[in-house]
């Protein structure tokens, strides 16, 4: 599909970023504050606290107040190697000397945590995966909407599945707050997944990229990110203020009346009514938004009207689909490596926020330093990112990433230097993973553009899935988890090197120009000073970025 410049011409009329912009791209950014808060807020309703076998005849309930290190604790309860309590086993006073079984039930620490999910239902030791159980369902409900709501928001409009998104999910973050059951708790999580961390972000992300101006667009998108963060901050200041873990949902939920206003104060994208073959509601708003800027530019209505009957008279629609990704080598590894990239950031991302609670420390504040140092990052690739290049950036940053959660692994837990070695390794995988969003636009042909930013995000919901599943395996090394974040951010920051940099380059159109762009371009090609590029035929006016339609965000 070649670049619609009659449509060009309209919203080029708006400028790059005015205050209409300002206060529509305001409005659309909250939803990355409520994505990030709700993607991590069992973190605050559902933490695990320390917790050990409840001895009879010397804990008087689950919240025991004996001193662990008391005689009758250390003798009813063995040792590990680290010289910490079992957290499941305890002396069988009817076996053989030294002989161990199973807790039956359990005394918790409520130095951090008064109440919570995991207290509630015993989500420890041989039940520890039903807690697991609930986030990756959660994070399946992302993947399912991002699937299935990005393309209804190509066909009923960004505005509407953003609103009833942001309303759902009000019901649902205060609703599920109440639900006494495990597995209508599950439910409503899934639920929530689709439209809090999906259907209002994604839709929100999109209306910012179809409004603002090219040169914007990078600022935009990792300022989306930078508010995600954000929102994990709000998971940690909240769990930290209210003890109670239900009213402490509701506090979460209740977030969603930011969303209120929307009904009347977002506006539908001018972009995306124009492909509707709704041209006059289209210019009419980009008419408001010039008032609004106070450009005084004038617009001709009937002649973008008339433009855009002709246009649709005349139009020939791609047949270019998911498949021809896969149709040529070159095409066909660009786009396995992308899948990698964005499998191993989101892995990686996901495995070291929900990794807050097995620090040392206060687990709030901990969390709240790791989304504070997330905004370094975003802020270094700003000023960066059009100076040195995607590739070697993304490449540098994943591979700097994953030496980081290897070290850690082998580091011992509760120092100073783990937590910032875990600290520095977020920083930077966080980095990579606001890079990937730009460069996977930049490296594929409009015809299909939509399709592999949609796969690529898949990669990275299913990866966000697996890892509260592969975070179990430390019950046989505590090492595992980390070391498998870590090698496979080795292996695809490695892989990212022979991507070809798209920086300065025009965005190839067609499936030919996908295929020969970036040929012979590594960078150890780049290295060797012996870069070759085929250059393919594009428009007189290339194109630098166009309508992002279907993009999912973390």
């Amino acid at each position: 599909m070649a670049v619609d410049y009659v449509l060009e011409e309209l919203m080029s009329k708006l400028g790059e970023f005015g205050k209409y912009q300002f206060f529509q791209f305001f409005l659309q950014v909250l939803s990355a504050l409520t994505a990030g808060l709700h993607m991590l807020s069992l973190a605050g309703v559902s933490p695990v606290p320390e917790h050990r076998c409840f001895i009879e005849g010397v804990d008087e309930s689950i919240y025991s107040r004996v001193p662990w290190n008391s005689s009758a604790i250390l003798a009813a309860i063995p040792l590990k190697e680290n010289g910490q309590l079992d957290s499941c086993q305890m002396y069988d006073l009817n076996g053989e000397p030294n002989s161990t079984v199973p807790c039956q039930r359990y005394v918790y620490d409520t130095t951090y945590y008064k109440t919570s999910r995991t207290i509630d239902w015993n989500f420890v030791c041989d039940r520890r995966w039903m807690g697991s159980i609930v986030q990756t369902v959660f994070m399946l409900g992302v993947f399912t909407g991002a699937v299935t709501l990005g393309g209804l928001a190509d066909k009923v409009g960004r505005k509407a599945v953003f609103c009833w998104s942001a309303l759902l999910q009000l019901i649902l973050g205060v609703g599920v707050a109440f639900i006494p059951e495990y597995f209508s708790f599950m439910v409503a999580r899934f639920l929530l997944g689709i439209v809090g961390s999906a259907g209002a972000y994604i839709c929100g992300f999109v209306l910012t990229m179809e409004l603002v101006g090219p040169s914007k667009r990078t600022v935009c998108g990792i300022t989306f990110q930078a508010v995600f963060a954000g929102g994990i901050m709000l998971v940690a200041g909240w769990g930290a203020l209210i003890k109670d873990r239900q009213w402490l949902q509701v506090v979460y939920g209740l977030h969603g009346l930011l969303f209120i206003a929307h009904w009347w104060l977002l506006d539908e994208s001018p972009r995306w009514l124009w492909m509707q073959g709704r041209a006059a509601e289209a210019v009419d708003i980009v008419a408001k938004g010039l008032r609004i800027n106070g450009s005084g530019i004038p617009v001709d209505k009937d002649y973008f009207v008339q433009k855009a009957k002709q246009q649709s008279a005349v139009e020939e629609k791609s047949s270019a689909g998911l498949s021809d990704l896969f149709r040529t080598p070159n095409l066909r590894m660009k786009t396995l490596n992308v899948c990698l990239c964005w499998f191993a950031n989101s892995i990686v991302y996901y495995g070291l926020s929900l990794s807050a609670g097995k620090l040392y420390g206060n687990p709030y504040l901990i969390l709240f330093i790791m989304g504070l140092v997330e905004f370094p990052s975003y802020i270094t690739i700003i000023f960066v990112l059009d100076r040195l290049g995607r590739r070697s950036i993304t490449s540098t940053l994943m591979i700097g990433g994953g030496l980081c959660c290897i070290i850690a692994a082998y580091i011992a837990q509760g120092t100073t230097t783990s937590t910032s070695v875990v600290m520095l390794g977020k920083l930077l995988i966080a980095g990579s993973f606001a890079v990937i969003y730009n460069y996977s636009a930049e490296l594929f042909p409009t015809v299909v553009r939509n399709s592999a930013m949609g796969l690529g995000s898949m990669c990275a919901r299913l990866s966000g899935a697996l890892t509260p599943l592969i975070t179990l395996l430390d019950s046989f090394d505590p090492k595992i988890p980390a070391v498998l974040f870590g090698v496979v951010a080795l292996a695809s920051g490695f892989w990212v090197m022979f991507l070809p940099e798209t920086m300065n380059q025009p965005m190839p159109e067609s499936i030919e120009d996908g295929e020969n762009f970036g040929k012979g371009d590594t960078w150890f090609s780049q290295c060797a000073g012996r870069k070759q590029r085929q250059s393919s035929i594009y428009p007189e006016d290339p194109e630098q970025m166009v309508p992002l339609k279907n993009i999912e965000r973390k």
